[in-house]
């Protein structure tokens, strides 16, 4: 799970973007003009901005650089506009800015952007010493670590074994474990999508996009609405 900060002056779009990054697992801070971004930047210090250039204060591109000229963009920043033109893409990205995305921003072009800034963030040089990977129980039943390197979870349906590689990308560990999450629960609850969505405390909407973006098969054992 990441911290990330949508800065944007429409509130619809903010609802947006926070509803799909929240979706996603992510922490989700939200600041609606330059001012509110500033303090958000200072208290949370996010992982990745996603940043609105048009704003009634102080546009995005004048805060990319007061950030960029006072040491603090230190976290990869996505810029969105809708009315943008290519000089100011390029401008924001010669100051530091990562991606920028033309508004209306499609979910897939949001999420492989958000996934890229986030592996910079991840890929930054760190503390040579390593540590042991956390003991984490992501099962039902208590779950151990094979050889360090892995978490065992076990179905209590259908009896299988399920081992999560911590060595692998966040991104990658973490679909692997929702994937065989949502195929427990779908097993246990006879492919019904409305109680599963109660049993996660998803909107069944929600519920469904997220499966489709994880590659669960809703066909496999007739899948109930």
């Amino acid at each position: 799970m990441a911290n990330i900060l949508v800065v944007d002056d429409e509130l619809g779009i903010r609802d947006l973007l926070s509803e799909i990054l929240n979706d996603e697992g992510h922490q989700v801070d939200l600041a609606e003009n330059a001012a509110q971004a500033r303090a958000a930047r200072t208290l949370a210090r996010p992982d990745l901005v996603l940043l609105d250039i048009w704003m009634p204060d102080t546009d995005g591109v004048t805060l990319l650089k007061e950030w960029s000229a006072s040491g603090l963009l230190t976290m990869p920043v996505i810029m969105m506009s809708g009315h943008a033109t290519i000089d100011t893409a390029v401008e924001a990205t010669k100051i530091g800015a990562m991606a920028f995305l033309e508004k209306p921003i499609t979910l897939q072009k949001l999420l492989k952007a958000v996934e890229q800034g986030l592996a910079r963030t991840l890929a930054r040089p760190s503390s040579p010493q390593k540590t042991a990977a956390p003991m984490t129980d992501f099962s039902t039943e208590p779950a151990g670590l094979a050889g360090g390197a892995a978490i065992d979870a076990v179905d209590r349906g259908p009896q299988a074994t399920q081992s999560f590689m911590l060595e692998k990308p966040l991104r990658d560990a973490r679909d692997e474990f929702e994937k065989a999450y949502f195929e427990f629960h779908l097993a246990k609850e006879g492919g019904s999508m409305t109680r599963v969505a109660e049993k996660t405390g998803l909107e069944r909407t929600h519920l469904y996009r997220k499966l489709k973006q994880l590659g669960v098969d809703l066909t496999r054992g007739k899948r109930a609405i």
